[in-house]
């Protein structure tokens, strides 16, 4: 368990994620949001899910976040899935310095934290909806 916090902590701590603690690891089992390590021992699919929770959590609840894990997880290996979305993080956090660069150019900042609020707002809402849409099960006509 310490080890576990140790690397989670120690990856997300430098982009400004709040650290982990093992109550909140175990709060993660007893809720199911994450599987029951074998022996004490946390697999990697364990370890790519309580980073993806930290990611989430600020935005969605916990139930939102497995539902979403396990659905996109559904029709895309794990490990492909959990690499596709960490390239896709990773490519934002490339672009955010110049958007932030420019952003400090602008005469108005508290617009431009406006819009970033609405965005986060927007952002969410359509997430919500994709996981609906995604969730529901193939009729005749959609297959």
């Amino acid at each position: 368990m310490d080890q576990l916090t140790a690397l989670v902590n120690e990856i997300l701590g430098p982009i400004g994620v709040d650290p982990i603690t093992p109550a909140m690891i175990n709060n993660y089992v007893k809720r199911k949001a994450i599987m029951a390590p074998v022996k004490k021992k946390y697999q990697t699919m364990q370890i790519a899910d309580v980073i993806l929770i930290s990611l989430l959590k600020p935005a969605f609840s916990l139930e939102t976040i497995r539902h979403a894990i396990d659905q996109v997880t559904a029709t895309i290996y794990p490990q492909q899935a959990y690499d596709t979305f960490i390239k896709r993080l990773m490519f934002s956090f490339k672009n955010i310095n110049n958007r932030n660069s420019q952003a400090l150019e602008e005469k108005n900042l508290n617009d431009k934290l406006m819009q970033v609020a609405v965005n986060v707002i927007i952002d969410r809402l359509q997430s919500e909806a994709l996981l609906k849409i995604v969730a529901k099960p193939l009729t005749k006509i959609d297959k």
